[in-house]
């Protein structure tokens, strides 16, 4: 680590990390500015059953994030977390180490208060609070987590987590396939979620054949919701693929205050590939499906009517509701849309056009 290096960021999770991607590697692929970045251990999640099998990659990282606060960079950028092994301390030491330092967070931290005993151990809210008391600016990936952050630090700059519509290849036949597609894409984290819908998931399945597309994990989890569920495993490539290939995308989320930070990143993506969907009118997905001109669902029998809906219309008005909804996603939640925007939250050179 050179002493004083110019620009540094921080993340917890590697590139293959949907949050680390599109909150800092995404950016950083956009900007002039060369930075030096630290994601720690390089792993895709930070899972205490992870970092477990890696003590050697887990001991390097806090011996890098020493380093890095010794250093003293210029600008910092810290994204969630530095270390799961944190109780605040980390984010405190580099955060005030640095000459300018931002932090970053896309989801209501403050408010997480699940896990086991590791999670205790090192709660993320006291590393959130920590952060953003020592943070000269606050990146808040929505309003609900920038009107919290505002309470907490004058200086609050809100932007969305951003897709690039050009990554998604688009959808282009909006006849039905039969039997028709649903889907869904996330981590083995929030995978549980469609459980919430699991009646009306089985409803519709009975009364139209509909299969569920998940893309993420191939670890079967879902109980009875397994005998029409094909999954994908999460690549690059079957992201940029796959949701162009289902008929309407899903989005459930539990009415919990933690499920109100969420950025409706999943939507986005759907979005970007011109696929209809529904979702749970929570947080920032109550925008988006305004937006859109999408239906939401908040429970069973919402979500059968809205999906059965869906299926029943016409491919025209799938179409138009599709074109829209992938006009929105460039017009308002595009890297290009907020490029300007976040280089002056880092106080970066103006990328070139």
């Amino acid at each position: 680590m050179d002493r004083h290096p110019s620009h540094c960021a921080v993340t917890p999770y590697s590139r293959r990390a949907g949050s680390s991607r599109v909150r800092v590697f995404e950016w950083l692929d956009r900007v002039d500015a060369d930075f030096t970045v630290s994601a720690y251990a390089s792993l895709a999640d930070a899972a205490p059953s992870r970092l477990a099998r890696h003590p050697l990659a887990v001991a390097r990282a806090e011996l890098r994030l020493h380093r890095l606060a010794t250093a003293r960079p210029r600008c910092l950028l810290l994204h969630r977390e530095a270390s799961p092994l944190s109780r605040g301390w980390w984010e405190r030491r580099l955060l005030s180490s640095a000459e300018f330092a931002v932090y970053d967070f896309d989801d209501a931290l403050q408010w997480d208060q699940d896990g086991g005993r590791a999670r205790r151990l090192a709660p993320k809210a006291a590393k959130a609070r920590a952060a953003v008391h020592h943070a000269d600016r606050v990146i808040a990936g929505n309003d609900i987590l920038g009107d919290w952050a505002a309470h907490h630090h004058r200086d609050v700059v809100v932007i969305p987590s951003c897709v690039e519509p050009e990554d998604y290849a688009p959808k282009t036949s909006y006849a039905l396939h039969d039997p028709p597609r649903l889907g869904w894409i996330g981590s083995r984290d929030n995978e549980a979620y469609l459980l919430l819908m699991a009646g009306a998931l089985e409803e519709i399945h009975r009364r139209s054949g509909a299969r569920l597309t998940l893309v993420g994990t191939t670890r079967r989890s879902l109980g009875r919701l397994e005998a029409f569920v094909d999954r994908v495993a999460w690549s690059p490539h079957t992201e940029r693929t796959v949701l162009s290939g289902i008929d309407i995308g899903l989005m459930p989320l539990p009415a919990t205050r933690y499920s109100l930070g969420k950025c409706g990143y999943k939507l986005l993506q759907y979005g970007a590939a011109g696929v209809p969907s529904v979702a749970s009118p929570l947080g920032v997905n109550a925008d988006i499906l305004r937006r859109f001109r999408m239906p939401a669902a908040r429970d069973d029998g919402e979500w059968t009517e809205a999906i059965l809906g869906l299926l029943d219309g016409s491919d025209a008005v799938r179409e138009r509701l599709g074109h829209g909804a992938r006009a929105v996603v460039r017009r308002r939640y595009s890297y290009d849309a907020w490029l300007s925007r976040w280089t002056a939250a880092l106080e970066l050179p103006a990328a070139a056009s």
